[in-house]
């Protein structure tokens, strides 16, 4: 199985995780399409957002599959007055990756992570591994250690 950078970086920071694949659909990159296709519960699986502060501070929002991103939450989970998210166009030169591959975790530069507490109780999370086709299943506390995240109330 391919490696990413997200699975190297985890694996030098010895956080036990499971690289899980599956065929890409590029007319569909929603997370209900990859939940169907690893046979995974919806809310197991995490979307990752960029979010750009009114101080042009970027920031990661990573929420359930089953949740759609409270703009207003997350301006107060930051401390600022607004959030808007980042122009798709905009994804890779930030982030250096693309839609459907976006992670909190190996981008270009390094950006505050804020994490929905629907994670809250669950023993295991699932975000993309930083490609296409590849999705990373790891322990919500250990997400949280390494990137440092924030969990946020997204309503």
């Amino acid at each position: 199985m391919s490696q990413t950078n997200v699975a190297r970086l985890l694996k030098q920071s010895d956080i036990a995780f499971d690289l899980l694949s599956y065929p890409v659909d590029e007319q569909d990159l929603s997370a209900q399409n990859v939940a169907r296709k690893i046979n995974y519960p919806l809310s197991s699986i995490f979307k990752t957002l960029v979010l750009e502060t009114d101080q042009k501070q970027h920031v990661f929002a990573v929420i359930s599959g089953e949740e759609e991103l409270n703009l207003k939450a997350a301006a107060l989970a930051l401390s600022t007055k607004k959030v808007q998210l980042v122009p798709m166009n905009d994804l890779k030169k930030l982030t250096g990756y693309i839609r459907g591959g976006v992670a909190p975790i190996g981008a270009k530069k390094k950006f505050p992570v804020l994490l929905s507490n629907q994670v809250t109780g669950q023993p295991f999370m699932i975000i993309s591994a930083g490609k296409r086709g590849f999705q990373i299943k790891l322990a919500p506390d250990d997400f949280l250690t390494f990137t440092n995240g924030i969990l946020f109330t997204n309503r």
